[in-house]
């Protein structure tokens, strides 16, 4: 006679599983990831390539020889690491160093905490971040879009600062906003800018949002309390000295700002449980962002504004508990 084994509550089952999930966030990346191709080239595919072949390879063997499990590839939760990962580099980071950082997302974020669903923090992100400080000169060589360099010259290689990097470097030299030449804001829009393979679109990303939304793979209380927030912030500081802070929309459209708000902080397993929660949680990271960018050393604070916020996610769903059923007040 069979056990009966009973899991834990809340017993409530959906439609979604977490491989149509992962293929769901899968198709939703893919406008940002064909508008990082078109505007630079095929190095982008070789390093989407690399980078999801990579840690798809890593999970199976950590799974297989060393965990000793059964292998869970199938399911795509890999694959999406991969695509975010090569989303989050430049087109022009050499193979082996994104081999490097799918090790670190797979093997050292993911695999050493027992797979998907006990990570602590974005395995994507801890790669990314890991690469910059490894290797920061090949993390911070953007190649320019096709279009831009038929401005300079007609050969592949030509790199420029991002829209961010430039201002960071300018102010520090003393100029003012005024005397600054940054890229309008329909190059920013469609993605004629240099950056992040995945990063450079926000028409693609919002599109990507939009789909995500649609299909409830997400809510609005991360995307919305992350951008309002960073939106808020980054105005207040323009309308206290327009001549030394940029403008929101800006700070909205450049850098990795959309594709960290609605496809890195709302991974499910490393932001809040709770409506309130995710609300707190975006608002944090919001906040961080415009205070690494404005007031810190790197041009771009997303990536450590989500992981700083991933380490607080245990005491938000602390805080933000929803009450139990049958709860005597």
């Amino acid at each position: 006679m069979n056990p009966l084994i009973v899991s834990g509550s809340p017993h409530i089952h959906g439609e979604m599983t977490i491989k149509s999930i992962m293929w769901g966030v899968v198709i939703a990346l893919l406008p940002a990831w064909l508008a990082g191709v078109w505007f630079f080239g095929i190095a982008a595919v070789i390093v989407t390539l690399v980078s999801i072949a990579s840690c798809v390879l890593f999970e199976f063997l950590i799974q297989k020889f060393v965990l000793k499990q059964e292998t869970t590839i199938n399911d795509g939760s890999a694959v999406v690491t991969g695509l975010l990962l090569a989303m989050n580099v430049p087109s022009s980071l050499p193979w082996w160093q994104v081999v490097i950082g799918s090790l670190v997302a797979i093997g050292i974020v993911k695999m050493a905490f027992g797979g998907l669903g006990k990570n602590l923090f974005n395995p994507a992100l801890v790669a990314r971040v890991f690469l910059l400080i490894s290797f920061p000169v090949a993390m911070t060589t953007w190649p320019l879009p096709i279009e831009s360099r038929a401005n300079v010259f007609n050969f592949d290689g030509v790199t420029g600062p991002t829209p961010l990097g430039s201002l960071k470097t300018q102010l520090a030299m003393g100029q003012t906003l005024a005397q600054i030449k940054l890229p309008s804001y329909t190059d920013l829009f469609w993605g004629n800018i240099g950056g992040s393979l995945g990063e450079v679109s926000a028409i693609a990303l919002i599109i990507g949002g939009i789909y995500l939304l649609y299909r409830k793979i997400i809510t609005w209380h991360i995307p919305v309390s992350y951008i309002l927030t960073a939106f808020i912030f980054s105005g207040i500081l323009w309308l206290v000295n327009p001549n030394r802070y940029a403008d929101p929309i800006f700070h909205i459209l450049a850098g990795g700002l959309l594709i960290g708000a609605i496809f890195m902080a709302t991974d499910l397993v490393t932001s809040p449980m709770t409506a309130w929660g995710k609300i707190i949680f975006g608002i944090g990271c919001g906040v961080l962002t415009i205070v690494i960018r404005v007031f810190g050393a790197y041009p771009e604070g997303v990536s450590f504004a989500i992981l700083i916020m991933n380490a607080f996610v245990p005491l938000i769903d602390r805080a933000f508990k929803p009450k139990r059923f049958g709860e005597v007040k």
